[in-house]
């Protein structure tokens, strides 16, 4: 069972073949065997779990179970959860347990009544793209245990990817979803912004952070989008809109569908292997129906540099709030407040966050606001101009989802740039607060996976899992996982 779909383990457990008590058990055991190595959960806490999944299994034989009941999940470790340790992934929160829980868990457990199995690993206030940033040590990719499984929600990537959970939730500020989802072969879905609730996320840059599902499938990703989405009067960014089915347009052809295919996506800085399984999907997808259209997206290249500036700049502000006096870590000896403040910050944060913070105080700072943040801003708005203009002569983009595979621990840990250079394809897709998602397209010489990423139009979503599912029924990467994990 640990393979199989959340249509599938819905499908047995109403058949009562097995107990969502025995279905938890048996990712519980796995992740008792393999977490010590893979280091993708923070904290699990297995009579916690086994209780909510025995209350499932009441809400089952008593006939009020929805398509998610019973079913575990992994939470990202950015999310409140009630009597849980929500740590972020940084020494700042090591030990705060929440008091509440995030609107995003009270959808999927309290509601939807799903199993937390646990949080999973991610880099320290979800700023990283390898997962070698949290405090609690760096996530091996369960395809290659030298290599890094992507970030920030590398924990939720690796844990669905070895199969210590069925499904996960992630969080995307630049490709934090998808990013980790190419890394590890699976399908990773941010949705448009503000699509779902924010409340009790902790938070990085407010504008551009979104919660989304993890999975094998699209199938998948679109049930447990049904279970996160939907206004909330909690989060001021939550947009109020008539609820909807993301699994509606499952299975509908593609004949006549436009796909776009960016010139700037297409030339140089990305590695031959991944082009070359990018463009296989683009064959595929001419197979079934899709006609192609070049389209321009004029300034991407510009996106790595306004994202620089405003994601710090946010970060800044809303990292202010550690400061040692109500909750968190606070520096054992200080000589007065002032000094507190400051030897907190230093302890309790790691380097990259002390990186962005500092970056964005200083793009926030008298005689520079209009220099850099001001100007960041402006492109913002270009960049997202592109994309209004390129969707008038498509239904979704297309394109690679990371430059390159999958690469080795360490490799660009010493080089900021490098390793930012690793979400150039995402990044333009928060600015814009647009709809994206990652899905396997194969595998290079090294055997390690490539995803190819798939951009909607605003609220697209639907058509946008429904194109990503019509590949997926005509391929079975995503199917595959790694060996040595049975």
């Amino acid at each position: 069972m640990i393979h199989a779909s959340l249509k599938e383990l819905a499908a047995a457990l109403a058949a009562k073949t097995l107990s969502s008590v025995e279905l938890t058990q048996l990712y519980l055991d796995r992740i008792a065997r393999l977490n010590p190595e893979l280091n993708a959960f923070i904290t699990t806490d297995p009579e916690r779990s086994l209780a909510a999944a025995r209350l499932a299994d009441a809400r089952i034989a008593a006939g009020q179970a929805g398509p998610l009941t019973g079913i575990p999940i992994a939470q990202k470790d950015i999310f409140c959860a009630e009597g849980w340790r929500t740590t972020c992934g940084s020494k700042m929160l090591e030990n705060f347990i929440s008091p509440y829980d995030a609107t995003v868990i009270t959808r999927l457990e309290r509601e939807a009544g799903m199993v937390s199995l646990g949080k999973a690993n991610m880099d320290e206030f979800a700023m990283g793209s390898s997962n070698e940033t949290s405090w609690f040590g760096p996530v091996q990719n369960p395809w290659d245990k030298t290599r890094v499984p992507g970030g920030s929600s590398g924990g939720s990537a690796a844990a669905v990817a070895a199969a210590l959970a069925p499904v996960a939730t992630g969080t995307d500020t630049g490709g934090s979803i998808r990013q980790p989802a190419a890394l590890c072969n699976l399908t990773g879905l941010k949705p448009t912004y503000g699509v779902v609730s924010r409340y009790g996320m902790i938070a990085f840059a407010s504008s551009l952070d979104q919660a989304g599902p993890m999975a094998r499938s699209a199938a998948d990703c679109a049930l447990l989008l049904n279970a996160m989405a939907g206004f909330d009067d909690k989060d001021s960014t939550s947009l109020e809109r008539p609820s909807e089915d993301y699994c509606r347009c499952l299975g509908q052809p593609l004949q006549g569908l436009k796909i776009g295919l960016p010139r700037e996506f297409f030339g140089e800085g990305c590695a031959a292997g991944v082009m070359a399984a990018v463009q296989a999907a683009i064959d595929e997808y001419k197979r079934l129906g899709a006609e192609l259209v070049e389209v321009s997206l004029p300034n991407s290249h510009l996106s790595v540099p306004a994202y620089y500036v405003i994601a710090p700049a946010e970060a800044s502000s809303n990292l202010s709030r550690f400061d040692g006096v109500r909750y968190g870590y606070r520096a054992p000896e200080y000589r007065d407040l002032s000094d507190m403040y400051c030897k907190t910050r230093a302890q309790g944060f790691g380097a990259e966050v002390k990186r962005r913070i500092l970056i964005g105080t200083y793009v926030l700072s008298h005689g520079y606001y209009d220099a850099y943040y001001l100007q960041a801003q402006r492109i913002r708005r270009l960049i997202a101009d592109d994309f209004v203009a390129a969707f008038r002569q498509c239904d979704v983009i297309l394109g690679p989802t990371s430059p390159s595979t999958a690469f080795k621990q360490g490799e660009k840990a010493a080089d900021p740039v490098q390793m930012y250079l690793s979400d150039i394809y995402t990044i333009a897709v928060n600015l814009a607060g647009l709809p994206g998602m990652s899905l396997p397209c194969g595998f290079d010489d090294q055997g390690l996976p490539i995803g190819m990423q798939l951009i909607g139009n605003y609220f697209d979503e639907a058509r946008l899992l429904n194109v990503a599912h019509a590949y997926q029924q005509a391929s079975d990467w995503h199917r595959r996982t790694p060996a040595g994990l049975e």
